[in-house]
């Protein structure tokens, strides 16, 4: 009998708990708000209650790796799935961090499409075929973006980064958009928080600097839509800005990565005290050294042993992760007295581990277009 009556009060405090409230929200229908994606769409969204994810388009698998579960991807684009014979492999060579780090289990995913530089429209039926609940992309057309919507009947969100990078506050408002739609805003809100401490340190670190002591730095090599070589350099390249570099390069027409001519690049060449080279940009010097050494020579930094490489920025769109390393390197590089303690493997894991929970440096280093990471070249030999 007591025991009849135990199991009876027992039963009743469920209930009970259950009318205030106290039962798991687990499985309850989650709450349709509409957000603006970063083309400025309207789209309803249920937060936190995606399990099936598919990312398409240049650097759309990458961003959502930073804050999304990868556990819950259902379909991944065959430039990133290594398991694939046939399949674009113009970036294999190059570190990404994100292949770095979740490489293997996007092997196990089938194909939402071929992906690449050269893929330059959503291919709806192979994205179909992975039967998403929400479609992340980089394809930033609003007509295209609202009738790949229509025809898939889940929610296509929109991301976008900005010419500053990863600096730039179109990546941290994507970032917070990913954090909200995911129910990960406070991880989110923990990397932006990141970036922006560091950014602020390496400002901190050289604002001061007088304008008559800083040399004077060409950086090259930057990829835009391919591989690329010595002639490739931007004259707003953000982590100059960021660490207040002064920029070798200046007058040109347009902002952005473009290819200057030889006759500037020779007629810069005293004026070049030191060069960053990106690794990406490696494989296409060397043949073009050979052919002609002597207009290397013309430059300063190159006769003078005064050549550093940094990891490759862009590879299938922007590393982001990468691209903020470069400028603790760059910092590091140009004013070593000020960043005296600064170990650029400890940073780099540092970083790495913000973005992924992992350390990546090594990694990063032994990837075969990395050269062994970070480092000042000797050029009389580097480039035989």
């Amino acid at each position: 009998m007591k025991r009849t009556i135990a199991m009876l009060l027992a039963f009743a405090m469920l209930l009970a708990l259950g009318a205030c409230g106290g039962t798991s929200d687990a499985g309850k229908e989650q709450e349709a708000v509409t957000i603006q994606d970063m083309i400025g769409r309207d789209v309803t969204v249920k937060p936190g209650s995606y399990k099936r994810v598919v990312c398409i388009g240049a650097g759309a698998l990458r961003m959502y790796s930073y804050i999304g579960d990868v556990n819950l991807l259902c379909g991944v684009e065959d430039i990133d799935n290594t398991s694939l014979e046939e399949r674009p492999k113009m970036f294999d060579a190059v570190a990404r961090p994100y292949m770095l780090a979740y490489g293997e289990a996007f092997q196990a995913l089938p194909s939402c499409g071929v992906g690449g530089p050269q893929a330059q429209t959503a291919e709806a039926e192979k994205i179909l075929a992975c039967e998403p609940d929400i479609v992340i992309s980089e394809y930033e057309d609003v007509e295209k973006e609202d009738a790949l919507q229509e025809q898939l009947g889940v929610p296509v969100i929109t991301l976008k980064a900005g010419p500053g990078g990863v600096f730039d506050e179109n990546f941290y408002a994507t970032m917070n958009l990913l954090g909200k739609i995911f129910g990960k805003e406070e991880k989110a809100a923990s990397l932006v928080a990141y970036v922006k401490a560091e950014r602020a340190e390496i400002e901190k670190r050289t604002e001061d600097i007088p304008e008559e002591n800083k040399p004077s730095v060409y950086i090259c090599g930057l990829g835009n839509w391919g591989t690329t070589n010595h002639l490739m350099t931007a004259q707003n390249y953000i982590s100059f800005q960021v660490a207040h570099v002064k920029n070798a390069v200046t007058g040109l027409e347009a902002p952005g990565i473009q290819k200057i001519e030889e006759e500037k690049f020779v007629a810069l060449g005293e004026e070049m005290d030191i060069m960053i080279m990106d690794a990406a940009a490696v494989k296409n010097i060397k043949p073009l050294y050979a052919e002609t050494p002597d207009m290397f020579d013309t430059c300063k930094a190159w006769k003078n042993g005064e050549v550093y490489l940094e990891m490759a920025y862009n590879a299938y769109y922007t590393n982001y992760e990468i691209a903020l390393i470069n400028t603790w390197f760059i910092a590091k590089t140009v004013y070593p007295d000020r960043f005296e303690d600064i170990d650029m493997t400890a940073k780099a894991n540092e970083v790495t581990q913000k973005f992924f929970g992992l350390d990546l440096a090594g990694k990063i280093a032994a990837a075969p277009s990395s050269f062994g990471g970070y480092q000042k070249i000797d050029t009389a030999s580097f480039f035989e």
